[in-house]
């Protein structure tokens, strides 16, 4: 984990962010919870709630998000969620439209083929997709 959080830190450098305690702390967050966080939960993460404001969380999340080091899920008029993009590795989402939760598909993506053929047929490089499904869960059905 730890050469992870590193890995995460040299892409945010490399965007032209400042490293700091705070954007340490909220990289470490996400890796350790490994599923969507929403800005409360992050604000009153044990890490980050020591290190800085809501509202210093809410800048970081923007900058971070404007650079693609991470993605934000959900439904604009509801809370939105925010998780770490890692190179290499992929995640799907099913998003419920009543309650708004969201969780990891964990089945194999049917569009991977589909990325190796678009990369072959156009010679794009760095291709990636985000995949979500929005649909009613159990609990709201």
């Amino acid at each position: 984990m730890k050469a992870l959080i590193q890995d995460t830190i040299e892409r945010c450098r490399a965007a032209g962010l400042r490293r700091t305690k705070a954007l340490e702390e909220l990289i470490r967050t996400l890796l350790e919870n490994g599923r969507p966080m929403t800005l409360a939960e992050l604000a009153t993460s044990e890490h980050l709630a020591d290190q800085c404001d809501k509202a210093t969380v809410f800048r970081l999340l923007q900058r971070l998000a404007e650079h693609g080091i991470i993605r934000r899920l959900g439904l604009h008029e509801r809370a939105a969620y925010f998780t770490l993009l890692v190179p290499g590795k992929h995640s799907d989402y099913l998003i419920c439209t009543g309650c708004g939760t969201i969780e990891s598909i964990k089945a194999p993506c049917p569009v991977h083929a589909l990325e190796d053929e678009i990369r072959e047929k156009t010679g794009y490089r760095n291709l990636y997709h985000e995949l979500e499904f929005f649909g009613v869960c159990p609990k709201c059905a």
